[in-house]
């Protein structure tokens, strides 16, 4: 039995949704495992951020569990380290993001930008510097 404790966000897309390859384009994501629904959609999708897992999972508003880019806002923003922070904004902007804050080093010692992903999730780049 692993008893490592760690995190694994769960991130809610609209249901309908069959190309969640952003990840893979934007931050070298492995899908690591796909279960889809009887029209091909998507049900959940596991990916794996160099060993980090994160899921994608098709959202259920009776339980509340909803895609940010039905509410236009969120509760939470990811914070991904990253080697360096421009090039992963770069490509994730070729890859659809949008530029909510763009990258720049701050007196605490992290170099951090802002995206939104095509789903409407936020997420810190970031790097000590």
């Amino acid at each position: 039995m692993n008893t490592q404790t760690f995190f694994a966000p769960q991130l809610y897309i609209y249901s309908g949704i069959t190309d969640v390859s952003f990840y893979e384009r934007a931050f070298g994501a492995q899908e690591l495992r796909r279960f889809t629904n009887d029209d091909g959609s998507i049900h959940v999708v596991e990916f794996s951020i160099d060993g980090m897992l994160f899921h994608l999972h098709e959202e259920n508003p009776s339980k509340t569990e909803v895609s940010p880019a039905r509410i236009n806002a969120t509760t939470v923003i990811i914070g991904l380290f990253v080697g360096d922070v421009d090039k992963v904004m770069s490509d994730a902007v070729k890859a659809g993001a949008v530029v909510m804050s763009p990258a720049q080093s701050y007196e605490y010692g992290y170099r951090q930008g802002e995206i939104k992903d095509p789903f409407g999730h936020l997420w810190l780049i970031e790097a000590k510097i």
